[in-house]
């Protein structure tokens, strides 16, 4: 099946880029669309494999041919927006017991399906709203905490209600009430056999909040954004019940040539949890935890663009106090940008972490750009699971150094603005933790490759 995989993307690819045009036109303009339709579409192709795996119960070495198609429609009828989106993820190859779940497969979703109201600037001269309602993405500010389709499979989307204001100066407020859509299929038979299935809402799972961003402030912008979620398990659905409360903030300059840029976010969690899914569990845990992100970087002047950055992260883990939960939940946030690649690989999460590191970023052309990035990793709590690995040891007697991460990543406009390859080396040094934990596989370090392939339309 790995073959056949290959075979398929390789020959999609030699004949879109045979028939293909110099500058090929979007879609909507190749099917005669008129001015009030925005149509788009786009399929990304992902090859990847890892050895060494570095979870508790996955295979040593596996692969993952991924598919994720999209098509997005979306009528203006004047001040009324309807718009609809079909995504459709899957996945190949995978050994039974992979990794790889459901952020990575979800054939055929309805992900968004919404009416849209243009309120012009009824609360501000000079300013745009738009009042969303029905299924829809919601990515905002850096999208640590609330991303859409980063870089797994699979779409996170949401069904509620939304308000998208933005001023004349660049300001910005987001407020929005939503169900996060619940992950289906989610057993091991469905997700291998590609199985259709709706995903679900229900106010089981409510998540609400808002994001105001202060444009021109110190050089650049300031964001504050507080985000409720609320979580109710059932017989069908059993869940630890989350209530969490997090406010945050972040202070940002978007690099720019021969200029310092800058970005320091940091948020608290407060409220209330259960240690684990258990019916008969019923005692709530209060909740205290944080996390911080700290970037210092410089864009050099020259043909290829250099960018120097330093960078720092931290989120709590959870402490031998049976009373208390310190593990920060990352909500519905991406860590690519922050942490490499997910999928097969990911080690690195938002939660039980303190890393530093340094990135080099370069554009030697138009059409090229590439990335290296290495960082120094460490638990914050030793007797808490470091970041995604599932490696634990309770009682905290295996240290707290992970290892370091190595990345290296290379994107290419084979076509610009329509056809994209994006390939990445990622390498996991693991340091005594991930070696000596109780269930810390001995498979040795981490590699991982992965290639995308993504067309616009």
């Amino acid at each position: 099946m790995r073959k056949a995989c290959l075979v398929a993307a390789v020959s999609g690819l030699a004949c879109f880029l045979s028939h293909a045009p110099a500058a090929a036109a979007p879609l909507q303009d190749a099917i005669g669309a008129g001015d009030a339709w925005r149509i788009k579409a786009s399929v990304r192709s992902r090859t990847e494999a890892i050895d060494g795996q570095f979870r508790p119960g996955a295979p040593e070495s596996d692969f993952l041919q991924s598919f994720r198609s999209t098509l997005l429609a979306e009528y203006d009828a004047g001040p009324l927006r309807i718009g609809a989106e079909v995504t459709d993820s899957r996945g190949y190859g995978q050994k039974r017991n992979s990794s790889a779940g459901t952020s990575d497969i979800n054939p055929v979703e309805l992900t968004q399906a919404y009416v849209a109201l243009e309120l012009g600037d009824a609360f501000a001269e000079g300013s745009s709203a738009l009042l969303t309602a029905g299924r829809f993405t919601l990515p905002i500010g850096s999208k640590r905490l609330l991303d859409a389709a980063g870089s797994s499979n699979r779409i996170p989307a949401y069904t509620g209600v939304n308000l998208d204001w933005k001023s004349a100066g660049g300001d910005r407020l987001v407020a929005f009430w939503a169900m996060p859509h619940l992950r289906e299929p989610d057993d091991v038979e469905s997700l291998l056999d590609n199985e259709v299935q709706w995903d679900p809402e229900t106010t089981d799972l409510q998540f609400s909040g808002a994001s105001f961003t202060k444009a021109k402030v110190l050089g650049g912008s300031v964001e504050v954004y507080a985000y409720a979620l609320k979580e109710k398990d059932s017989a069908e659905r059993p869940t630890t019940n989350r209530r969490l409360f997090t406010p945050g903030f972040r202070i940002f300059r978007a690099p720019a040539a021969a200029m310092l840029d800058y970005e320091l976010e940091a948020a608290y969690q407060f409220g209330a949890v259960r240690a684990s899914k258990a019916a008969t569990d019923t005692r709530d845990l209060d909740v205290s935890a944080w996390f911080i992100h700290a970037e210092a970087g410089r864009t050099f002047t020259g043909a290829w663009k250099p960018r120097l950055s330093f960078l720092f992260d931290q989120a709590s883990g959870d402490k031998a106090n049976a009373a208390t939960y310190n593990r920060f939940d990352a909500l519905f946030g991406s860590r690519r940008t922050d942490f490499g690649p997910v999928s097969l690989f990911g080690p690195v999460s938002r939660a039980n972490v303190v890393s530093g590191g340094v990135r080099l970023e370069a554009a030697p052309s138009k059409r090229f750009d590439t990335i290296l990035t290495a960082r120094g990793l460490w638990l914050d709590s030793p007797t808490d699971s470091f970041g995604a690995t599932g490696v634990r040891d309770r009682a905290g007697t295996s240290g707290r150094h992970a290892g370091q991460l190595f990345e290296v990543r290379g994107r290419y406009w084979l076509i610009p603005k329509v056809a994209r390859l994006d390939a990445t080396l990622a390498y996991l040094d693991k340091g005594s933790f991930l070696e000596d934990a109780p269930n810390a596989p001995d498979r040795g370090d981490t590699r991982y490759a992965g290639v995308d392939l993504t067309f616009d339309f």
